[in-house]
């Protein structure tokens, strides 16, 4: 494991992506290897936070004006790190978190078309040293993660081109960063998707799983 790597794991990707199922059989994996693992999500994670996330993923799809949008998720993110993730992470646990940073650059940024250097100065401030070891982007065709999606709000509905520019945006970042993220083919089973995933934990982590 390089030095200074944080057990903090983060899935990122679209709507229906299977974000959440992937977490949960990682953290079962890892559970049974003897390991401590805190399971959380953004927006969200802190009893604050979640009262964000309803005012973020509730409402019409044109609710807040993006700048405001993003700030809410950073304010989120805030509370989350202090009271949930750092803490976590100082006990010795690994956290999974289904989204973290990379989602407000991609929706906020690439999605909404906010600036990015200024998203990555909000970044930097809020964030600090608490960066993930491992982003596993989770990729899947626009239509189909759509389709898969069990819930109708704010963000699945705001249009397939928003979602196309989402997805790009995932990539994006995925690229600009190599040693961090790495993408994920989230079209196939999900066994194989899970075997994927502990592969690139061993990879990481030198964790056996």
């Amino acid at each position: 494991m390089p030095a200074g790597t944080l057990r903090f794991v983060t899935f990122e990707g679209g709507e229906g992506a299977g974000k959440s199922t992937q977490i949960r059989l990682l953290a079962e994996a890892l559970r049974a290897a003897g390991q401590s693992v805190e399971m959380t999500r953004e927006p969200g994670g802190t009893e604050g936070a979640e009262q964000i996330r309803k005012l973020l993923v509730e409402g019409a799809a044109g609710r807040w004006q993006s700048e405001t949008e993003a700030l809410l998720h950073f304010a989120a993110r805030a509370e989350h790190l202090a009271q949930v993730i750092r803490p976590a992470l100082a006990a010795g646990k690994w956290v999974l978190c289904d989204r973290f940073a990379d989602s407000t650059l991609a929706y906020q940024g690439y999605g909404q078309g906010l600036d990015l250097e200024w998203l990555w100065t909000l970044r930097r401030h809020i964030v600090g040293p608490t960066e993930p070891g491992l982003t596993i982007m989770m990729d899947l065709p626009v239509e189909k993660g759509l389709a898969r999606a069990e819930t109708q709000q704010r963000y699945e509905r705001m249009g397939l081109d928003f979602h196309r520019r989402l997805a790009d945006g995932f990539r994006q970042l995925a690229t600009a960063e190599p040693d961090r993220c790495r993408i994920v083919d989230a079209s196939r089973e999900r066994a194989v998707i899970a075997a994927e995933i502990a592969g690139l934990i061993r990879e990481r982590f030198g964790v056996s799983l």
